[in-house]
């Protein structure tokens, strides 16, 4: 790593810089610092940031007149004069976050201190590139007026969308995917119906962002998460970034197949992961069963229930997940894998809890700071939270940023 250690690149990617040419990206630092520790002072603001006090000065008074922070006031503590505090503006600018799956739309606004101000999940009848985008124009826009909410206040757009994008013979291809978008500038088509600027992303990337940014992983630096979507998709977060690949098409992990610990062995399209673990796989293993699941709170009602047919999933599920835990452990050596998305909690936790006795790996350790696999935080809004977050990223966090990567 050419002399360098993991810890100095992890405090790389959380200090600002310096020279003039890199203003963008000090801002991004000193937002960043501010949001994570809710209110500071300039001092202190420098210290955490390693920026110069009058760097930090000036940032500070542009930041407060674009009104994206605010002044709290002085905090009392010591001698002296105190230190007048800033914090990120809740009522500043705002983002939105829409996550487009096979079957249902969920739609987040955010601050930008991360709260969400306004949220919906949809059913989906149509999910084509000729009614989608007026779909997201329409319900961004009903959340929006129900803030009674500025239009200009508004960063931007962000889109997730199920992968793999443009890959022949898989796109398209699945229970998860998208079909008749093949082709068309996603991006162009949304920013024209809306107005505003659009980012799109993967959804399993967007909810690794999600999960990192709001939920389990705030504290954690390097983790994979899979993330039960109507299929099953894999994002990874390495030293504080999402790993995108050359195509934005990395943790297509629903299209690999694996041999589970027991049971009998799919060999092709038919063996892939998530025909068996995925959303759409439980449901269909119910609907076998004579059994309609149409949202996460029939899925719950089936758990307390002790329904025997998801119970056989459930044991099912852990026996190709477990060689999937070890698969990426062994790959990306990670602090933990996480599990999330649009499964309930209690069915998340079961699964992981029938995970036991897991492979050994390279994770296989007596001294861990967190376990090899635990739940997410963020349940049905990861995906959509970690759109939002998209816009977020040239503006907030140099963590995260995936146009302008640091170091």
């Amino acid at each position: 790593m050419n002399g360098r250690s993991k810890k100095e690149l992890r405090q790389r990617v959380a200090i600002g810089s310096n020279p003039e040419r890199n203003r963008a990206h000090n801002r991004r630092v000193v937002l960043e610092v501010i949001r994570f520790h809710e209110h500071l002072g300039r001092t202190e603001i420098a210290r955490r940031a390693q920026l110069t006090p009058q760097a930090v000065a000036n940032i500070v008074d542009e930041l407060l007149e674009e009104g994206l922070l605010v002044e709290l006031g002085r905090l009392r503590s010591g001698r002296g004069q105190p230190p007048i505090q800033f914090a990120v503006n809740p009522n500043g600018p705002m983002t939105a976050g829409v996550e487009i799956a096979a079957d249902h739309m969920v739609t987040a606004l955010l601050d930008l201190s991360g709260g969400v101000r306004a949220k919906s999940i949809l059913p989906l009848e149509a999910t084509g590139p000729d009614t989608v985008p007026d779909q997201v124009t329409a319900e961004v826009q009903r959340l929006e007026a129900s803030l009674g909410a500025d239009r200009s206040k508004l960063l931007g757009i962000g889109v997730v969308m199920p992968g793999p994008f443009e890959v022949e013979g898989m796109s398209s291809v699945g229970p998860a995917t998208l079909p008749g978008w093949t082709g068309v500038d996603a991006t162009a088509l949304f920013a024209k119906a809306t107005g505003q600027q659009v980012f799109v992303e993967n959804d399993a990337t967007a909810a690794v962002v999600g999960e990192r940014l709001y939920g389990a992983g705030r504290q954690i630096g390097s983790f994979c998460y899979l993330y039960f979507g109507v299929g099953l998709g894999l994002g990874v977060i390495q030293e504080g970034r999402p790993l995108r690949g050359a195509f934005g098409n990395a943790g297509e992990i629903g299209h690999v197949g694996l041999v589970p610990r027991k049971g009998k062995v799919h060999y092709g399209p038919a063996g892939a992961l998530e025909r068996f673990v995925s959303v759409f796989a439980l449901r269909e293993r119910l609907a076998m069963a004579g059994i309609y699941a149409a949202t996460v709170d029939d899925i719950q009602t089936l758990h307390d229930k002790a329904d025997p047919t998801l119970a056989e999933w459930i044991d099912m599920a852990a026996d190709y997940l477990a060689p999937t835990v070890a698969m990426l452990e062994n790959i990306f050596d990670p602090e933990t894998v996480i599990f999330g998305g649009g499964l309930p909690d209690s069915v998340l936790e079961a699964v992981i809890a029938a995970l036991d006795p897991l492979p050994v790996s390279v994770a296989t350790r007596r001294q861990r700071s967190q376990p090899r696999v635990i739940r997410g935080q963020t349940g049905q809004l990861t995906a959509a939270l970690g759109a939002a977050a998209l816009p977020l990223l040239d503006t907030v966090s140099p963590h995260l940023s995936v146009s302008n990567p640091v170091g």
